[in-house]
């Protein structure tokens, strides 16, 4: 495990590890603290709760092509990153975040890819993929902050980005 940092005035500490079978409720429980708007921005739909689909995925990680990492607060899993290797192009994979929205712009998305990234270089993977909604004005920002040279290109209401690892300092 790895601490994030320290969270509010009570000095909450925030650790990264990988998901495990037994976070699945966890991940369920994250639903009660996200916005329909977080809900969107990750899934791209009007969910109004974390998908049972997701969690199946979750659940079938190889730990190698397919990742994730949980970010916890206590017993209580305030984000989420995985990344999903593709199978025509094995050096690049997708990777996805997704934090309860009384954590966001609080370091612990950064915090999950960069853990996520590391992972991923020692696995092969030197790209990282990434769809964010064109009203995902966060997301959008995270990755200008993250990889200030990356461009996008769009697909409908979306941009793609092609993110290069290691990450840039």
């Amino acid at each position: 495990m790895k601490l994030l940092k320290e969270h509010g005035t009570g000095g909450c500490r925030v650790l990264v590890r990988p998901y495990g079978v037994a976070d699945r409720d966890g991940v369920r429980r994250m639903s009660d603290r996200l916005s329909t708007t977080s809900l969107y921005t990750r899934f791209f739909s009007g969910t109004p709760y974390i998908p049972d689909h997701y969690l199946r995925l979750l659940d079938a990680l190889d730990h190698w092509d397919r990742e994730a990492l949980v970010a916890l607060d206590g017993d209580e899993i305030i984000g989420s990153a995985e990344y999903v290797r593709l199978p025509k192009r094995p050096w690049c994979a997708d990777v996805a975040v997704l934090v309860t929205d009384p954590w966001q712009r609080h370091g612990v998305g950064s915090a999950l890819v960069a853990r996520l990234a590391e992972l991923a270089e020692r696995r092969g993977i030197s790209e990282f993929g990434a769809d964010v909604t064109l009203t995902n004005r966060g997301g959008i920002l995270f990755i200008r902050h993250g990889w200030p040279a990356a461009h996008p290109t769009r697909d409908g209401g979306a941009a793609r980005f092609l993110l290069p690892l290691p990450m840039p300092a």
